[in-house]
């Protein structure tokens, strides 16, 4: 079989985005070139790739074997093309980056605004995903590189030390615990939290401490950003447990105040997470070298 690069992008974009019509806008090309590619290769590879949909559509099991190739050869050829445009001078290049939302609030926007600036000619696609959801687009090539926050399940992946930051509880002005310094998260349980959403890392680990301390966590509402979590305890529907630079702001204003909370796992340990440390591009590989020296954690 003779597969060319153009139509195995195309192919990697569809998957990714589950829809031709997308996946066209992102290429700016029209649906039917898209189509077009994908009947050739699904007449190349003599078995459909694709299920249509009414709503999309998803990958056969052919398809998810030639998704998984294809990423690797679209890598390969970037690595090389990299390589090459060393010789001519300047790091150019793309970077798919996915980050927790305790990284991207509280450290990201620096680092990657100093990065860019170094290197005007690098392309960063920044996501915000959930820790679980980073480790799968890490391990499956949809993602080059991944900041997570503990406690993420990192089987197969090689990790780098990143940053750490500290949970601590934000607390409405009038509360019964807003004249704490410190507590217990069993104290804390006692009242209502405003949670972020369950599948992320900070939910997994309340629900850990909760049970480690034999206590039930009342969660009023849940947010999916930080800033509707502050913004919420603000209107004391409940308190809130949040990374210690997330709250600095309204602390400052004096809409919360900062309780520390009087657990070891409320200081966290953030890592990045690749899938192989001799596979990665030279661009990825000095963006990490940069992260790991802003935080004072590059070797």
């Amino acid at each position: 079989m003779r597969h060319d690069l153009t139509s195995l992008d195309l192919f990697v974009a569809v998957a990714e985005c589950g829809n031709l019509t997308r996946a066209a806008e992102r290429k700016h090309l029209a649906v039917s070139a898209v189509s077009k590619r994908i009947v050739e290769l699904e007449a190349l590879a003599g078995t459909p790739l694709l299920v249509r949909q009414p709503r999309g559509v998803r990958l056969t099991p052919a398809g998810q074997s030639l998704l998984h190739h294809a990423r690797q050869m679209l890598q390969l050829v970037q690595r090389m093309d990299e390589e090459l445009g060393r010789y001519a001078g300047g790091l150019k290049g793309h970077v798919r980056l996915h980050a927790v939302a305790s990284a991207l609030t509280q450290f990201l926007p620096a680092e990657l605004e100093s990065f860019l600036t170094r290197y005007p000619d690098v392309q960063v696609s920044l996501e915000e995903r959930t820790g679980k959801a980073i480790a799968r687009a890490v391990a499956d090539g949809s993602a080059d590189l991944g900041l997570v926050a503990s406690p993420v399940a990192l089987a197969g992946l090689a990790a780098l030390p990143y940053r750490s930051d500290r949970l601590m509880l934000g607390v409405p002005k009038g509360h019964p615990l807003a004249r704490r310094k410190a507590v217990r998260f069993e104290e804390a349980l006692k009242y209502p939290f405003v949670g972020p959403h369950a599948e992320s890392s900070l939910s997994m680990l309340m629900q850990q401490g909760a049970q480690a301390c034999g206590g039930t966590l009342q969660q009023r509402v849940q947010a999916s950003s930080f800033e509707a979590m502050c913004r919420l305890a603000e209107t004391r529907l409940g308190i809130t447990l949040l990374p210690a630079g997330v709250l600095a702001a309204p602390v400052a204003a004096g809409r919360l105040r900062a309780v520390e909370l009087q657990e070891h796992w409320a200081a966290r340990e953030m890592s990045i997470v690749v899938r192989d440390l001799d596979e990665l591009s030279h661009i990825t590989r000095a963006l990490i070298d940069h992260l790991q020296q802003a935080a004072g954690t590059l070797p």
